[in-house]
């Protein structure tokens, strides 16, 4: 990741790592909460489908027991006697993780009811009744594999979807962050290693700097000192002249006021 190695972008980068590490955990429990569904409705599927086959055939053989004692004239009578639907189906939804099911219900609404107790009134009309039976256990069962198969889909769709984030997050994401922040670490770390050799080249320059100024204070000192003790001893030999003694050039006292005496002419 193409960044720029400073403090705040290394806050930032861990924030967003942190983040990508909690969201990883939340997806792996809603993946494994949407796996343990799955496999449940799958298991419904197929006692579903062993239920609906025998459903179906119950049904069938109802129906061709009732033709066989009414004769094709039991059909007409039931068409008659129908017109409009004794079931419906409505469909609400179930929330799984997060993850919306449709689920249908099938529910008789009983419009029909006392017009096909007529049905098959002359003949075959247990025959009809044990079939109609039948075909409702039929449709419930039908109703409830629709709910299972469409929630299989939609289940297995989100599984998919889930698993891809999950992997995108632990493979990619994740790995790419904590790169970034090793190398924003390094080279912090590195700056501060320069910063560090440069306080102490520029603290080694004061001191070398305030040594060289002690050294030539100390130079300045020792000649001045010569210097005065070279005044000192030049005043030493010239100290009988001054005050006026014997010795090397010697005169009055150039210090010293001298009245010479009046002379009278």
């Amino acid at each position: 990741m193409n960044v720029t190695p400073t403090v705040t972008t290394l806050a930032v980068i861990k924030t967003r790592l942190a983040g990508a590490i909690r969201g990883h955990k939340l997806l792996k429990k809603k993946a494994d909460a949407l796996t343990l569904r799955y496999r449940s409705i799958l298991k419904q599927i197929v006692s579903a489908k062993t239920a609906l086959g025998d459903a179906m055939r119950d049904a069938h053989f109802a129906w061709t027991r009732a033709k066989h004692a009414g004769g094709d004239a039991v059909k007409y009578s039931i068409l008659d006697g129908v017109e409009r639907a004794n079931v419906r189906v409505s469909a609400h939804e179930d929330n799984v993780a997060g993850v919306k099911i449709p689920k249908f219900s099938a529910k008789t609404s009983g419009a029909e009811a006392r017009r096909m107790e007529l049905a098959g009134l002359g003949k075959a009309g247990s025959q009809v009744q044990e079939a109609k039976v039948s075909y409702g256990k039929a449709i419930a069962l039908l109703s409830e594999l629709a709910s299972l198969q469409t929630a299989f889909v939609t289940l297995d769709e989100a599984i998919k979807t889930t698993n891809r984030r999950v992997n995108a997050l632990e493979n990619y994401v994740t790995p790419r962050l904590q790169n970034t922040v090793k190398y924003i670490l390094s080279e912090l770390d590195e700056l501060e290693r320069e910063e560090f050799f440069r306080l102490k080249k520029v603290q080694a320059k004061k001191k070398k700097d305030i040594e060289a100024r002690e050294l030539e204070t100390e130079r300045l000192a020792r000649e001045e000192a010569e210097d005065l003790k070279i005044v000192d001893e030049e005043l030493k030999d010239f100290s009988d002249v001054v005050m006026g003694e014997g010795g090397r050039g010697a005169g009055g006292n150039l210090v010293e006021m001298e009245h010479d005496e009046d002379l009278l002419f």
